[in-house]
């Protein structure tokens, strides 16, 4: 009975370690407000605000706050490892006929063996994935070294559910090409989450009760 209990007191308890349910306008990838995009115009007597303007000749790569940077998602992983032991363990002593008096005796002998031990284990884990499409983020900060900070998110709503990404990382600006794209592969410090929400992508997650029934509590 007591162990009945114990088992219900811990499946309540995974309950309460349910993933939380991601939903869309984190504010974390929330695009620049407009309210931030506004400089103040310096007081100059000019009419032209040299701290806002743009060159009519610039190559329309993203380079400051609020600028829109496209990233080709290229993600590639794959992994593979293999590990085997094996032990064998055992022991035996063999006792010599002892003298005594000055005889020997012949007509003893003893031995003993200790038990024998064997180990052998084998495991193999093959991992594999790829993620290919686009997104487009915008330009949150500009490091004092000139590399940028971009941030945002892509939803993309399915008849059974939601499919989103989410990605963050720092861009050189050398790295970005002439259609003011750079691939995934040259984000510093990304953060990449693809996933998704709805009937399908629950069917394809494991229940809390079957993670109970095959964690390591169990064992």
């Amino acid at each position: 009975m007591q162990k009945i209990v114990w088992i219900i007191c811990v499946a309540v308890l995974f309950t309460g370690c349910v993933q939380t349910v991601v939903k869309p306008d984190d504010p974390f990838y929330a695009p620049v407000s407009a309210q931030e995009l506004r400089q103040p115009k310096p007081v100059t007597g000019s009419i032209i605000n040299l701290a806002s303007r743009r060159d009519l000749y610039s190559n329309g790569r993203a380079s400051q706050v609020g600028d829109i940077l496209s990233i080709l998602l290229k993600e590639s992983t794959s992994a593979s490892k293999n590990a085997k032991t094996t032990a064998d363990k055992s022991s035996s002593t063999t006792l010599t006929a002892p003298t005594v008096f000055g005889r020997t005796l012949d007509n003893f002998s003893a031995g003993f063996s200790g038990p024998t031990t064997e180990f052998e284990g084998e495991g193999k884990s093959d991992i594999s994935n790829s993620l290919e499409g686009s997104i487009s983020v915008t330009v949150h900060e500009v490091l004092p070294n000139g590399v940028l900070v971009g941030l945002g998110e892509k939803w993309l709503k399915l008849n059974q559910g939601d499919e989103y990404i989410q990605i963050s990382g720092m861009v050189r600006p050398e790295d970005i090409a002439a259609d003011n794209t750079i691939s995934s592969e040259k984000l510093a410090d990304a953060r990449i989450s693809y996933s998704g929400t709805g009937q399908v992508s629950d069917t394809n997650t494991m229940g809390w009760l079957s993670r109970f029934f095959i964690s390591a509590l169990m064992l």
